[in-house]
């Protein structure tokens, strides 16, 4: 059964990436497109548009042009916008790169990507520089200056006119961000102007980005969802982005009331700080008119609790990388919005829910495999076919990896990851629904559940807490078993510092487990 978008299709524009995103950038003028958060230093749309002219120019007088890679190792400053959609007007391929990965896994990406160039800042250069000279990147500049390397600005050629070039918008990769996708080893994502021109105008429909909008920009945009969700799409509605190098809570707060801004685009432990830090009642945050939480589960309890406590309204929403990355938004009205959901598929996409074991269709209220379709699917992985067949389909589904259903309203709830479900005695246990339940404790502020290895049971679910104050761990484990069926119970608890997240807030609970499995 295919569940499609309550809302109708939209026309996507056959254009490149930059092209869309900033066609009106010019007009806006001295307005303010980037504002760094610490600093206050700004970038106007007139000279976001120009200096991405100017830059396009500057690398086509290099030689760099269409097909080329060209990698980004920096967090979000506003020059990121600006060395982005310049790399891609010249007609070249940006691979965004963690800012927190090693030497090696930067070479591995640079290596793997092809990247000619490697863009970093000052602080970042030892091991930028280290990767590069390990992965045959021809030269590392620096947003900035540093010694003994090219300062981004020289790349940038004023007054020059940029390269003519001939974009097949469909074919054309403009972003190749690495993901593990439904297996564990990086994979670098092919996608295409086609694609992220597709969902800044899909998520468009659904999220009312606007010109008077003020968005923070604590997501990474190296990240999908920090790129397309407020980078490109604040951009192209004429929005201003205050960006954040790295979250801290007492800036991010500070920054929400300074700049009075109006929308958050946040994950799981982000809303987590927000609905139980004490810190969060010295701020104004009235400015705020609606908070998206996406790239982990939220679930509906901690949802309705950071809506009270920050007084606007906290929607859900859902995609991966491979889908460039949006596919589901819950509408940003109180009586459309249902806390716990991802919300609707957006425009021009569909979606399945699979019996994993069978491949049989599934019906409202059956959980499945959650599949999906539509123009944000990416053209694939990069030199990896069998990865990419196991993932996408000969129909063009592609399988998420991710278990959910939906219900007769047509709204979709995930349920967890395929793989990281526990076997208990039979049953599945889903560990991001524990973890829903345990972060409602009062004393409890972050937690994780894992499989641990269990004679008689096979698996049974394990818990790692961070607490606010000292209480009887088998209170809490009594919290949950009121809360939940009898083989959901909570059967081993921990008590941790912190529960170890990348950078887009997804938990790492692979990291537990091979601390669980090193520890027995």
């Amino acid at each position: 059964m295919i569940f499609r978008s309550p809302y109708e299709d939209v026309a996507i524009p056959e254009v490149s990436l930059p092209e869309f995103v900033l066609a009106d950038a010019h007009g806006r003028g001295d307005k303010a497109a980037l504002i760094d958060g610490p600093t206050g230093r700004t970038v106007t749309y007139a000279g976001l548009s120009g200096g991405v002219r100017a830059l396009a120019a500057g690398l086509a007088q290099r030689g760099f042009g269409k097909g080329d890679a060209f990698a980004i190792h920096s967090p979000n400053i506003p020059e990121y916008a600006l060395a982005f959609h310049g790399i891609a007007a010249a007609g070249g391929i940006i691979t965004t790169m963690n800012p927190l990965y090693t030497k090696d896994e930067l070479a591995f990406q640079l290596e793997h990507s092809k990247a000619r160039y490697l863009l970093t800042i000052p602080q970042f250069l030892e091991t930028s520089q280290a990767a590069a000279e390990a992965s045959g990147v021809e030269e590392v500049f620096v947003f900035g200056e540093a010694d003994g390397v090219t300062p981004f600005a020289s790349l940038l050629a004023p007054g020059e006119e940029p390269p003519v070039v001939n974009f097949s918008p469909r074919v054309d990769l403009v972003v190749l961000p690495y993901s593990s996708g439904t297996t564990g080893f990086p994979k670098g994502v092919m996608l295409t102007h086609h694609n992220l021109v597709s969902n800044v105008v899909q998520a468009g429909v659904v999220q009312g980005v606007d010109e008077w909008d003020v968005v923070i920009g604590v997501l990474p945009f190296f990240h999908i969802y920090g790129m397309t969700v407020i980078m490109n799409l604040a951009i192209h509605r004429g929005a201003t982005i205050v960006t954040m190098p790295r979250f801290d809570l007492q800036q991010f707060l500070e920054l929400i009331q300074d700049h009075k801004v109006t929308r958050a685009y946040v994950v799981p432990p982000i809303a987590l700080a927000l609905a139980k830090h004490p810190m969060v009642a010295d701020y104004d945050l009235s400015s705020l008119t609606m908070m998206m939480s996406g790239a982990a589960p939220l679930g509906a309890s901690l949802s309705k609790e950071c809506a009270e406590r920050v007084g606007c309204t906290v929607l859900q929403g859902y995609g991966l990388t491979e889908t460039s990355p949006v596919t589901h938004v819950n509408p940003e009205t109180a009586e459309g919005n249902r806390p716990g959901s991802i919300g609707f598929p957006i425009p021009n996409t569909e979606c399945k829910v699979v019996d994993p074991a069978s491949g049989k269709d599934l019906g409202p209220g059956e959980t499945g495999e959650v599949w999906i379709r539509g123009p944000q699917v990416m053209k694939g992985y990069l030199e990896n076919d069998v990865a990419t067949r196991a993932t996408v389909d000969g129909e063009g589904w592609l399988h998420s990896g991710d278990l959910g259903y939906v219900d007769d309203d047509g709204y979709f709830f995930l349920v967890d990851r395929l793989k990281e479900l526990i076997k208990y005695k039979g049953f599945q246990v889903p560990p991001a629904e524990l973890e829903a339940v345990l972060v409602t404790h009062p004393a409890v502020t972050d937690a994780a559940v894992i499989p641990s290895p269990d004679e008689e049971a096979g698996e049974v679910p394990k818990a790692f807490v961070v607490l606010s104050e000292e209480v009887p761990l088998e209170d809490i484990q009594a919290f949950v078993a009121e809360r939940v069926a009898p083989h959901k119970k909570i059967r081993l608890i921990e008590q941790v510092d912190e529960i170890p997240k990348s950078a887009s807030g997804k938990i790492l609970r692979r990291v537990l487990v091979e601390k669980e499995r090193a520890g027995a």
